[in-house]
């Protein structure tokens, strides 16, 4: 890593942080999430740290921009994710204040993820066998479900961030190495900053909570970043990223759908809710996570490397079984 690059995560961590301190008491007086039976948390605590997140990362990279050219050049290619991301951004705020109803959440939803993939280059496929137009409609219903499930996966201290860190720490390493074209290097070091701003805040017991408005545009944002990673030749390890969030949160749906359960409705049943009622502390949850996303980057990078279909199948099987084995855990809880 350069100067540059250190000096652009220094900076977004400091803008996160600073925001932060600066909103929160409009926070506590705006944005109070108060216990519910559905709630991890036991006290009243603020919510819309993920203002702050996005902010910095909108302008750290446009203050980078403004200053090198090199990086405006690269940059000027994520302009309509960035419009994406805003408008996620105020769904958000607005859905953190006076709740909307889902299916109108789910369409604005939609608009930004469908701005996000459309305007990607044509160059970039994941599945290059496939026509364009069915590859970009499954990243359209894909994106809509990354979107959510990192929003229903933000539900104790700490675990987007667990989830986010070595995501985007690993897409920069890979950008590197040449796997993702500039701007998803950049746009993945400067989240990786505010992210780190915001630990801190969020730390168990968390001062502060990201709200919908910042846990959808980080899974846009994530997504995306991954979406480089798949159109660069590299899906195996575009979805080993991810694999723990994207089996917590589709096994749990399937089950509450096999369950009959109002889908929309907010629920305490995905694995890692269930390993903290059954006492594991949320400390545990997450560096457990945290750990088997670093264990998954390692596998990812591995598949990367090698540059194999039968290496990439091999990586794959390992990090599957990393992940069920995680899975278990949580659902049998201490013993």
């Amino acid at each position: 890593m350069g100067w540059q690059e250190f000096g652009l995560v220094v900076a977004a961590a400091f803008c996160s942080a600073t925001l932060i301190m600066l909103l929160l008491p409009l926070f506590r007086r705006y944005a109070l999430a108060r216990p519910n039976a559905r709630s991890s948390h036991s006290a009243p605590t603020p919510q819309g740290g993920g203002v702050a997140v996005i902010l910095a990362v909108i302008l750290t990279l446009g203050v980078g921009s403004a200053f090198m050219e090199s990086e405006r050049a690269v940059l000027a290619d994520a302009l309509p994710l960035g419009a994406a991301v805003v408008l996620l951004t105020v769904l958000g705020a607005i859905d953190d204040m006076f709740p909307i109803a889902p299916l109108r959440r789910l369409a604005v939803q939609a608009v930004a993820v469908i701005l996000a993939v459309s305007t990607m280059p044509a160059e970039l496929r994941a599945i290059p066998v496939v026509p364009i137009a069915v590859e970009r409609a499954a990243e359209i219903v894909a994106g809509l479900w990354f979107v959510n499930l990192v929003n229903f996966m933000d539900g104790i201290d700490w675990m987007t961030v667990a989830e986010t860190l070595p995501s985007t720490a690993s897409i920069f390493i890979f950008a590197l190495l040449g796997a993702v074209p500039p701007p998803a290097g950049l746009v993945a070091l400067a989240l990786c900053g505010a992210m780190l701003g915001f630990a801190p805040f969020n730390r168990p017991v968390a001062k502060l909570f990201l709200g919908d408005v910042g846990s959808l545009p980080i899974g846009l944002l994530l997504f995306w970043l991954l979406l480089q990673l798949a159109g660069g030749g590299h899906l195996a390890a575009a979805l080993l990223l991810p694999l723990y969030y994207l089996a917590d949160s589709t096994i749990t749906l399937l089950l509450r759908i096999r369950r009959g359960e109002p889908v929309t409705e907010a629920h305490r049943t995905h694995f890692y809710q269930l390993a903290v009622a059954r006492k594991f502390s949320v400390m545990t949850v997450v560096r457990s996570v945290f750990a088997a996303n670093i264990a998954l980057a390692v596998l990812a990078a591995l598949s990367i490397c090698m540059s194999s279909a039968v290496v990439d199948l091999l990586v794959f099987m390992a990090g599957g079984v990393l992940v069920v084995a995680l899975l278990v855990m949580m659902w049998r809880g201490k013993r």
